[in-house]
């Protein structure tokens, strides 16, 4: 196929591929992009500045990106009268990497969330929101720099697995008829009722992500967040399912809780579990003794923002979906369409999902020169009106200045290097 929703493929880059299960990425990948809607459009021109930038620096033009467009939300339905055209995630599969702005979910029938209709289609069963403090950043909290969690949320199961019948309705007077005289149960009739589905094979599969993660980058330990004391069944398998993985594939990696007992042998990744409310808690008072979570789908959402929160908000918060051949990478606010093309708002969420797209990639300089670059540019009080307006004797700067600040201390880093 030489194009997806009639737009053409470069003829200047190559499909990433995967072989023996890892993948392989070519000098000039092709790489999809979906621009985003409202504020989107003024975030994605600013960060792809600074990723062709920090491509350029890192390998001196022996690699470069072939970006391709494709897309979604309000821009896709535009043009083809579809929100999410089935070319759009063709191309996924194909290409295999991608980032994405923010979009609007359309508003009455149809999709409820184009974010989730991406994750489902694409078994993108991995939502993963690493929360880390950039020095400068005004926070809420007296030590921001005492968060820095990788969170792996669950994606495909749970409440976003969309069973639910609305009150009132034939379908859901079944549902209830069938569990008052069927089950013994004592359900009001005036109800709505949903249904949480929760495996073993999706939960397994999720920690072991988690884990795996945490044994290859040194982080010492893994929680297991749920709230089994009171759904025993769900949540409370998901605990009891991610010490059966610990015991079944990583003894010799791992040490429980119970089995540590007064320290963690040296060299072993310690897991524990701890419930939803309490870690909300832990986050805030204890922040230093976590490291990765893993968590069910609706627990990881509220979790993720509330986390992010601590560390300057959504703005300065990236995410990735990720399955097991393929990565797509997004922004985690919304499109905030009131300041769209107007060049105010903060880049650095999708800019920072670039920084991990290039992780993914196996491109770790690039990765590193983003960070470092946006973290200088914040520490110089050169920022968007957000942060600008929180710190005193701040520059403000438009999206578009602010990605040149960014392009202008990578380049002094690579310089000095």
């Amino acid at each position: 196929m030489e194009s997806y929703n009639n737009n053409p493929i470069p003829t200047n880059g190559e499909p990433i591929e995967v072989q023996d299960g890892k993948l392989s990425v070519p000098d000039q990948p092709i790489l999809p992009f979906i621009e985003g809607d409202g504020t989107g459009r003024d975030i994605w021109r600013a960060s792809r500045v600074v990723f062709d930038a920090a491509v350029n620096l890192a390998y001196g033009g022996r690699r470069s990106v072939a970006w391709y467009e494709i897309f979604a939300g309000e821009k896709a339905f535009t043009r083809s009268n579809e929100w999410l055209p089935q070319g759009t995630i063709d191309a996924i599969r194909r290409f295999r990497v991608a980032i994405k702005g923010p979009l609007t979910t359309p508003i009455g029938g149809g999709i409820r969330s184009l974010n989730v209709a991406l994750r489902q289609l694409l078994d993108l069963y991995v939502c993963l929101r690493p929360v880390r403090y950039f020095a400068g950043v005004p926070s809420p909290v007296k030590r921001p720099d005492l968060l820095d969690v990788v969170i792996f949320r669950e994606n495909t199961e749970d409440v976003y697995a969309g069973i639910e019948w609305q009150q009132g309705t034939p379908e859901v007077k079944k549902v209830i008829d069938f569990l008052n005289q069927e089950m013994g149960r004592n359900i009001r009739a005036d109800s709505g009722i949903g249904i949480k589905p929760m495996s073993v094979g999706a939960s397994k599969r999720l920690i072991r992500r988690a884990i795996q993660y945490a044994i290859e980058n040194g982080r010492r330990s893994v929680t297991l967040v749920h709230k089994g004391n009171i759904m025993k069944f769900t949540e409370g398998a998901f605990r009891d399912w991610g010490y059966e993985l610990v015991k079944e594939e990583f003894s010799d990696v791992c040490v429980t809780e119970a089995e540590a007992g007064a320290g963690v042998p040296a060299g072993k990744v310690l897991v524990k579990d701890r419930i939803a409310d309490s870690i909300f808690q832990q986050v805030l008072l204890r922040p230093d003794e976590y490291d990765v979570l893993a968590t069910p789908n609706l627990n990881g959402d509220y979790l993720s923002d509330a986390c992010a929160a601590q560390v300057g908000g959504l703005g300065m918060a990236p995410g990735a979906n990720i399955g097991d051949e393929i990565g797509v990478f997004e922004a985690t606010h919304g499109t905030a369409p009131k300041y769209a093309d107007l060049d105010v708002v903060n880049p650095s969420s999708v800019m920072l999902c670039g920084a991990m797209m290039f992780q993914y990639m196996g491109w770790k300089e690039v990765s590193a020169l983003i960070e470092q670059g946006i973290a200088e540019t914040i520490l110089q009080k050169r920022v968007t009106y957000d942060l600008h307006r929180q710190m005193e004797g701040a520059a403000k700067l438009k999206t578009s200045e602010y990605a040149a600040a960014i392009v202008e201390n990578m380049a002094a880093r690579t310089a000095a290097a």
